[in-house]
C-alpha cells in the first residue's frame, strides 16, 4: 500500500511543482487599466437627466429660469432633476398647501424669494472622488441688481445626478437654511 500512495503522489507533486515554477524573464508587470466599481447607489424611480452634476445641477436652474414658479406651484417639469426624496417631500408639502401659505409665493429654489434671472454652477470637475454618492455645489444667482451664492446638493441615484436639498447662503425669508427644513417647518 505504501508504493501505491508514493506512486500516486510523485507525479502529482512534479505536476504541482511545474504550476509554481516560473522563470524569473517571465515576471514582466501586467499593465491592464482599472475601471472604478461603483458601488450600488440604488434605483432611479423617476426620468432622468443625462450628464455629471455639475450639469445637472445648470439644467435645473435653467429650467428654473425659463419655467418660473413660486410656492409649490408648477413642479412638474421639475420630476426629472429631484431626487426622489426631495420629490416626495414636496408632493407631500403641495398637498398641504391648500392650509398653509408660509412657502406660497416664494421661490422655493433660492435664497432670494423673488425668483433668480440667472445662475452659474461652479464646476464639479476638482472633485476627486468619481465614486461620491453626493456632491455640494456652489451657485451664483442674480436678480436685477442683486448677487448671492446658494449650494445645491448633488446625488446620485443609480446612474444619475439629481437635486436633493437646496441651502440658502444669501439673505432668506425662508422659514429654515436649507429646502428641506423648510418644507418641514411650513
Amino acid at each position: 500500500m505504501r508504493c501505491s500512495t508514493l506512486a500516486w503522489l510523485t507525479p502529482c507533486a512534479l505536476l504541482l511543482s511545474a504550476c509554481t515554477t516560473t522563470d524569473p524573464a517571465d515576471l514582466t508587470p501586467l499593465r491592464t487599466a482599472v475601471t472604478p466599481v461603483y458601488k450600488d447607489i440604488g434605483t432611479r424611480t423617476g426620468p432622468c437627466i443625462s450628464g455629471g452634476p455639475d450639469n445637472v445641477a445648470q439644467q435645473f436652474y435653467d429650467y428654473r429660469i425659463a419655467h418660473p414658479g413660486t410656492g409649490l406651484n408648477n413642479l412638474a417639469g421639475l420630476r426629472p432633476y429631484l431626487s426622489s426624496g426631495l420629490w416626495n417631500e414636496l408632493e407631500q408639502a403641495s398637498q398641504a398647501q391648500a392650509n398653509d401659505q408660509v412657502l406660497a409665493g416664494k421661490d422655493l429654489f433660492a435664497s432670494n424669494s423673488n425668483g433668480i434671472e440667472k445662475a452659474t454652477v461652479s464646476s464639479a470637475s476638482s472633485i476627486p472622488n468619481t465614486d461620491a454618492r453626493n456632491i455640494p455645489l456652489r451657485v451664483n444667482l442674480n436678480k436685477g441688481t442683486t448677487h448671492w451664492q446658494d449650494e445645491v446638493l448633488m446625488v446620485r441615484e443609480g446612474q444619475c445626478w439629481t437635486v436633493d436639498d437646496i441651502r440658502y447662503l444669501g439673505a432668506t425669508q425662508m422659514p429654515a437654511g436649507n429646502l428641506r427644513l423648510s418644507l418641514e417647518r411650513r
